[in-house]
């Protein structure tokens, strides 16, 4: 899977494991997502692109960096929430987007039921988030919303990815990037990931 990249640095996957385990409260799993998602986010941006610029420390002149792109956050709605506060805090300058999909738990397909973001993403760095990469569904929705708005630089961003969610979303999307801390074995009849971590967004907010 060349185009998919498992960050296995010590602190994310400690975080995971915490993230994983059932007697983890709802405060704690709010935390533990926010500390691992600033921590993945490093990795997800390790390629973008600066310039060289000036600046005036207090007693000299400093050579320095500066992205060459803006970056667009889009959070799939509603548990990519979880991982927007903490991303922010590392790039307060990024525009945010959020896309709400919901998914039909007999059919397991996806129906956006609301869409925010910019109406041209081509100058952008665009980062997609949301805890769980299961059937690929909801993915699929959002790059398709991202590519109408002639998105071309964008990466996914996932705590956890299923196997056939990779798949599905490499048959329509096959150059783009997917990060996460962990591909774990399958999914479950019900479209969840195995072993995975149950619903994040029911985890998150408590309902």
């Amino acid at each position: 899977m060349s185009q998919v990249t498992v960050i296995d640095h010590p602190l994310v996957q400690y975080n995971l494991a915490k993230l994983r385990d059932k007697k983890t409260g709802q405060e704690e799993f709010r935390r533990r997502m926010g500390e691992v998602s600033a921590l993945m986010i490093y990795e997800a941006t390790r390629d973008f692109q600066t310039r060289a610029i000036r600046v005036a420390t207090p007693l000299t002149m400093a050579s320095g960096q500066e992205l060459k792109r803006p970056v667009a956050l889009v959070s799939i709605l509603r548990a990519g929430f979880g991982m927007l506060p903490s991303i922010l805090q590392l790039l307060p300058h990024a525009t945010a987007g959020f896309v709400g999909v919901k998914r039909n738990e007999r059919t397991l397909q996806p129906t956006v039921y609301h869409h925010s973001l910019p109406d041209d993403l081509r100058a952008f760095e665009t980062v997609l988030i949301d805890p769980m990469l299961a059937t690929g569904g909801s993915a699929l929705a959002a790059l398709d919303l991202l590519r109408e708005r002639s998105a071309r630089r964008v990466r996914l961003v996932h705590l956890i990815a299923a196997p056939e969610g990779i798949a599905r979303v490499h048959s329509a999307f096959p150059d783009v990037p997917i990060f996460t801390a962990a591909i774990d074995r399958r999914l479950d009849k019900r479209g969840f990931i195995l072993p995975g971590l149950g619903d994040a967004g029911d985890r998150l907010f408590g309902v």
